[in-house]
């Protein structure tokens, strides 16, 4: 199976991805039908209409397709991120009800951060409350990606003293969604504000984990996340190093391959440390994360952060190695080059995961 959905989003991307990231969109029914072959999530289990991948074989799709298009993979990340969050938080019926929608061809998106709740989510002020047979929603959420495509926005915030998840359509009456201006990266990943202004809604909308602790439900929903985008950027540093190397390879500088000149090969050698060093964080993570393992929230964090410092640092390399061959707009380098640096800050940045595993290790020391 993941050999055909492999076959699928190459066929599908094609040689789109440069274009979609000038434009600043996909297509609308280009991610419609990927959702309804269930690429888009594809852990689902087939009980729900999804293909009931393992997380190693779904990192390894998400991989693939954060070669082609980091656009496409962050709708990968937020669509399997919405559809984990129903499927831990949710009851049966919510189960049945809400992630159908999400294999059948609906998109989602996932609101965590807020302007004033970025890395500290535990400081959301969304506000989330049940008046009568209805439950009323009121706040901001900021670079919120997918929200522009979104038929479904999952919303994190405070409910009870604790926290609180809802399910939100995008339509509803009092939801405004705003889409971030020429952001840095994944440009066509359809980041964009939204403010939910005195929505209401039936009950059945708020997921079963109401007022669990706000820190609880986020760190659930946001290992999904930090996982998809530690495998998004090993496909990342797989299209860097194959344009890399080919490019050295072509390339003649002096008499010789930009290969033969040692300090043009200490780049390619170090990209393929990353690459690799990268892959083997995230198929343990995978692997903590299939057997549902104690260790697989930081083994995720620990992925994110390894996968994503070496995306930066070898798209740096690779525009080093292509120089202007490699600089123009859309050319899988010049994209790498922004998408990568944009992966050190979402879902935790580089700083907050140092935080999360000096606090692991203290507690393995202590």
């Amino acid at each position: 199976m993941l050999e055909t959905l492999t076959a699928v989003v190459t066929e599908t991307v094609g040689d789109s991805a440069g274009g979609w990231d000038t434009a600043g969109a996909i297509p609308l029914d280009v991610l419609r039908g990927l959702g309804a072959k269930g690429v888009l999530c594809a852990e689902v289990a087939s009980d729900f209409g999804g293909l009931g991948l393992s997380g190693t074989d779904n990192g390894a799709l998400t991989a693939h397709t954060g070669a082609l298009c980091s656009s496409l993979r962050s709708v990968m990340t937020s669509q399997g991120m919405a559809a984990w969050a129903i499927q831990r938080f949710g009851d049966r019926a919510q189960r049945a009800e809400f992630i159908g929608r999400l294999t059948g061809g609906e998109l989602a998106a996932v609101a965590f951060s807020e302007p004033g709740a970025g890395s500290d989510l535990a400081a959301m002020s969304t506000e989330i409350r049940r008046e009568g047979d209805e439950i009323v929603v009121d706040g901001a959420k900021t670079w919120i990606t997918v929200a522009a495509y979104a038929d479904w926005i999952v919303v994190f915030g405070r409910y009870a003293g604790g926290g609180g998840v809802v399910v939100v359509p995008a339509s509803a009456p009092g939801v405004r969604v705003r889409p971030v201006e020429h952001p840095l990266g994944c440009r066509a990943a359809g980041h964009a504000s939204v403010t939910l202004d005195n929505v209401r809604l039936p009950a059945a909308n708020l997921l079963a984990a109401a007022g669990q602790p706000v820190v609880m439900l986020t760190t659930i929903a946001l290992t999904y996340g930090r996982l998809s985008v530690a495998w998004g950027c090993v496909g990342i540093l797989r299209a860097c190093l194959a344009a890399a190397a080919e490019h050295a390879g072509r390339r003649e500088q002096f008499g010789k391959p930009l290969l033969r000149h040692q300090l043009v090969a200490r780049h390619l050698a170090e990209l393929y440390t990353a690459e690799r060093t990268a892959t083997f964080a995230c198929e343990n993570a995978s692997r903590a994360w299939d057997a549902r393992s104690p260790d697989q929230v930081p083994a995720a964090v620990l992925a994110k952060y390894v996968a994503a410092g070496n995306a930066a640092r070898g798209a740096a390399s690779a525009l080093q190695v292509l120089a202007s061959a490699g600089a123009a707009g859309g050319h899988v380098v010049e994209r790498a080059y922004r998408d990568a640096k944009l992966m050190e800050v979402i879902e935790g940045s580089n700083e907050i995961c140092q935080l999360i595993l000096a606090e692991h290790a203290a507690a393995l020391a202590g």
